[in-house]
């Protein structure tokens, strides 16, 4: 049986489709609404709402971005040089990881250029993320089932794959 491959091409995809689809989603909520204003999508449970947040998820450590420049470029270099040994067969751990550092990228290059994160996904009940949070999630997700679940996502191991 054939074993599903992630490639580095697959893998330099998705990063980059994450960044671009969380920097364009991040400009459009700038250039549509003020800090602060929220369009109800569904009202009472799905808003947009534009959030500077100069901290992490839920908001904290407030103003610490040098800090989080700092974690994200060493999770950044941490990500795209392990990517680039973990061999092709583990397809789920690479897709975990291509996502993880799209959603990295798209949140440091905020920092950088502004000192907070464009935050806009207002679902009411928990605090407003957007799409590189989601990203990060998702990979962190991933990478869990497939630790968790290993031999179901990730070669046998038999000696003769190749």
């Amino acid at each position: 049986m054939k074993r599903l491959r992630f490639t580095g091409t697959a893998f330099f995809i998705v990063t980059v489709l994450v960044f671009i689809a969380d920097q364009l989603s991040k400009l459009w909520v700038i250039r549509k609404l003020d800090p602060g204003e929220t369009l109800a999508l569904v009202p009472d449970i799905f808003h947009l709402t534009y959030v500077r947040n100069p901290g992490a998820a839920f908001g904290i450590l407030p103003y610490k971005t040098s800090f989080f420049i700092v974690v994200s470029l060493l999770m950044i270099l941490f990500i795209a040089f392990s990517g680039r040994f973990i061999d092709t067969r583990y397809a789920l751990m690479r897709l975990a990881l291509s996502l993880q550092l799209g959603g990295l990228l798209g949140n440091f290059v905020d920092r950088l250029r502004t000192g907070y994160v464009v935050d806009f996904l207002d679902f009411r009940f928990w605090p407003v993320f957007n799409l590189a949070d989601t990203a990060l999630f998702l990979g962190v997700a991933l990478l869990f089932l497939n630790l968790l679940c290993g031999t179901a996502f990730s070669p046998r191991g038999n000696k003769g794959e190749g």
